[in-house]
């Protein structure tokens, strides 16, 4: 009888833990503001222009950051606001549907600017580095898009990092623009 209600005992405590240890998915929708700019001038330019303007990530910022000195990281920036962390030829994924495009898929941020949101909503990390999109037009032009940074990261309701995603909507929209006039 003993034996049996140990039995009984370890499979009740197996069932409670498997059933606390199940995920919980939730889901939501939110809504975001999307920024397409377009300009007569080639992709060629615009490409050459932002490739010109923000700097590629130097891997020192975020080695100092993973050692815990800041301020070693903001010296490093050397005054940049913005960074390209990656570039992705886009347009050659095409060629597996038998075309090619030129397009380019950018990962653009800051490392610092990261932290400052991620230390209150480690989620945020989802859109930190941002991603925009620049490809050649049908119109022989270029165009940029991509999602208002303050939309993606207001979602999280926490004001500190609204206020760090409001700077960067005029950050990116800056660099973006001048890299299209």
């Amino acid at each position: 009888m003993i034996a049996l209600a140990s039995v009984c005992l370890v499979t009740l405590i197996a069932g409670i833990e498997a059933a606390l240890a199940a995920p919980v998915v939730t889901e939501r929708v939110i809504e975001v503001e999307h920024v397409k700019i377009e300009t007569t001038k080639t992709f060629e330019q615009v490409e050459a222009a932002l490739d010109g303007a923000l700097p590629q990530i130097d891997p020192a910022i975020a080695a100092a950051l993973t050692n815990g000195d800041s301020g070693l990281a903001k010296k490093l920036e050397h005054g940049a606001a913005l960074f390209i962390f990656l570039k992705r030829d886009h347009g050659a994924f095409l060629r597996s549907a038998g075309r090619s495009r030129k397009a380019r898929q950018y990962e653009i941020g800051n490392p610092l600017t990261a932290t400052m949101m991620t230390q209150h909503e480690l989620a945020a990390a989802l859109y930190a580095p941002l991603r925009v999109v620049l490809y050649q037009n049908a119109a022989g032009g270029a165009t940029f898009e991509y999602d208002k940074p303050s939309t993606l990261f207001g979602q999280f309701g926490d004001e500190r990092v609204a206020a760090v995603s409001r700077d960067l909507d005029a950050e990116l929209e800056r660099a973006l623009r001048r890299a299209a006039e």
